[in-house]
C-alpha cells in the first residue's frame, strides 16, 4: 500500500489543498486547520451551517495566509496581526485562540453575510485530544489527522446513483487500499518513517452532503443517507479513521504504508 493523496485545509471548512508532500507536526499536518471563523460568542462556524465556506481557497505560509473567494478581492492576514486572545469553543472543547485583524473580520462577514471573526491557533495551543492529553490539536473537530482508504470510497460510489469525490469527506491522508474499510481494523500503521495510531472511527454528518465545488447541499442528503444504511454504529455513522502521529517528519505521495497491528 502507499499514500495516494494528501489534503491540507488551512481554514476550518475551507477548500482543501492537495500538496505532493506535507510536514507532519505535533498538531498534525503543517498549516492544517490553524484558522477558523467564530461567532460573537466564540463558537466555531463550519460548512455544516454555512456551506459557502467550501468555496474559500487558502494559501498558508510561515507568516500567515492569503484567502480567496468568488467575487471578492483576495485578503492577506499575517500572524503578527492576531494579537488579541479570546476564548473559543469547538464542540466540547473550550480554549484560547488569537484574533485581531478587523480587515479579515469584515472580509469574511461580507462574504458570508453575517458578523463573524477570524481566529488563529499556533503551536502554543492548550487544546488536547480527548483520547490522549499529550497530543495537541488545532481547530480540527477532535483529532489531528483523518485517514480514508481509497477502496472504501470505491465501495460507497458503487452504491450511489451519483458518485462523490474524496473531497466530500475532507480527509488528510488517503491510502491506496485493495479492500473497502480495511482501515477500520488498523491499530498502528507506518507511513514513510512515521508511526500512527488509530484512536477512533470518524463519525460523519450533514457536511458530507455539501458539494465541494458548488457549495450546494444534495437534495437527497447523499452520500450520508447511503452511509446510514450500512455504516451506522452506536457511536454514529462512520467513514474513515482518526489518527494521532507518534513522531514527526515529512510525508510524500507514494510513501509506503504498512500495518503494524
Amino acid at each position: 500500500m502507499q499514500l495516494a493523496e494528501i489534503y491540507v485545509h488551512p481554514l476550518k471548512s475551507c477548500r482543501g489543498n492537495m500538496p505532493s508532500s506535507a510536514v507532519l507536526e505535533e498538531m498534525g499536518l503543517e498549516h492544517d486547520r490553524r484558522w477558523m471563523l467564530v461567532d460573537a460568542d466564540g463558537k466555531f462556524i463550519t460548512g455544516r451551517q454555512y456551506p459557502k465556506l467550501v468555496l474559500i481557497e487558502v494559501a498558508a505560509d510561515s507568516n500567515g495566509a492569503i484567502f480567496r473567494a468568488p467575487c471578492i478581492e483576495a485578503l492577506r492576514v499575517d500572524h503578527v496581526e492576531m494579537v488579541e486572545t479570546i476564548p473559543v469553543v469547538v464542540w466540547r472543547s473550550a480554549f484560547d485562540a488569537r484574533t485581531g485583524s478587523w480587515d479579515a473580520d469584515f472580509w469574511f462577514s461580507d462574504f458570508l453575510g453575517f458578523a463573524c471573526r477570524l481566529v488563529y491557533v499556533g503551536s502554543d495551543t492548550s487544546r488536547r485530544t480527548t483520547a490522549d492529553p499529550t497530543v495537541p490539536v488545532g481547530f480540527a473537530d477532535g483529532y489531528p489527522l483523518l485517514l480514508i482508504g481509497s477502496a472504501s470510497l470505491t465501495d460507497l460510489n458503487a452504491r450511489l446513483n451519483q458518485p462523490v469525490s474524496m473531497r466530500h469527506f475532507r480527509p488528510n491522508l488517503v491510502v491506496q487500499t485493495e479492500s473497502a474499510y480495511m482501515e477500520d481494523d488498523w491499530r498502528r500503521i507506518c507511513i514513510g518513517e512515521v508511526i500512527f495510531e488509530n484512536v477512533k472511527p470518524c463519525t460523519r454528518c450533514i457536511f458530507t452532503t455539501v458539494d465541494p465545488d458548488s457549495a450546494t447541499l444534495h437534495a437527497e442528503r447523499q452520500p450520508l443517507e447511503m452511509l446510514n444504511t450500512y455504516r451506522r454504529t452506536e457511536a454514529g455513522t462512520v467513514f474513515g479513521i482518526n489518527l494521532v502521529a507518534r513522531g514527526k517528519g515529512v510525508l510524500h505521495l507514494g510513501d509506503a504504508v504498512s500495518v503494524l497491528d
